[in-house]
């Protein structure tokens, strides 16, 4: 088995090579069609014009999905992991809250296009990026509560690395080209990519409650429950 099929390390592997793949797509066609300069253009450039814009559309919003899946499994893990302390737990609901935020954003830049709706696209990158850089602080936060119990220090130095490095990308992005542009996106990714290690260890499962054996209505007291294994692993 390889290490990516273990648990639910395919999630972060997929939304990363699934991002980049939507910007690299996009940016070929544009290239191809000369509809972009080929020397560094910013990625919304790359998804303002039919055909590009509508590969560029449908494969973020697969990103967005991807990204609130592995928030939502990161979020269960670290309230598995911590069920009694309620700092962590408060900070956690936080963490998913603004990670989802950041995921809606996604949403909002791929299909509301730099050229059409302006301002709404802006709205959507302060989202993916402002929100999505806090989501990124409140992780490494995470990580220090939960070291050295949880995990190894050497998680939280990394994760306080690349938290820097999306800051001082963040501050760049106003003055600077898609270099910074793309870097800023791609420490996001990378954040999301170092879940994998500790997803391989988690699994989610479904409570079904029946109060009943048929659809109709029935006496209250009759409650069986089951539950059913949703993906392969184990905590």
């Amino acid at each position: 088995m390889w290490w990516f099929q273990q648990g639910l390390s395919f999630l972060p592997v997929a939304l990363v090579v699934w991002s980049a793949a939507s910007f690299v797509f996009s940016y070929i066609t544009a290239i191809v069609l000369h509809h972009v300069d080929p020397l560094v253009p910013y990625i919304s450039d790359t998804g303002t014009i039919p055909p590009e814009r509508c590969l560029f559309g449908i494969m973020l919003n697969i990103s967005a999905f991807l990204g609130m899946a592995t928030m939502y499994v990161r979020y269960k893990q670290v309230y598995a992991l911590n069920p009694e302390k309620s700092k962590i737990i408060k900070l956690n609901k936080v963490g998913l809250t603004l990670g989802l935020m950041s995921c809606f954003g996604l949403c909002i830049i791929a299909n509301f296009q730099k050229c059409i709706l302006y301002y709404i696209h802006v709205v959507g990158a302060c989202l993916t990026f402002g929100v999505g850089a806090i989501y990124m602080m409140v992780q490494t936060v995470l990580s220090y509560l939960m070291q050295p119990e949880v995990h190894s220090k050497d998680i939280f130095w990394i994760r306080l690395t690349m938290l820097l490095w999306c800051c001082s990308s963040i501050v760049s992005m106003f003055v600077s080209s898609v270099v910074l542009y793309s870097g800023l996106y791609g420490t996001n990714l990378v954040q999301k990519l170092h879940w994998d290690p500790q997803e391989n260890k988690i699994s989610l499962r479904a409570v079904v409650s029946l109060h009943g054996q048929t659809l109709y209505n029935t006496q209250q007291g009759l409650v069986t429950e089951e539950q059913t294994l949703l993906i392969a692993g184990s905590i």
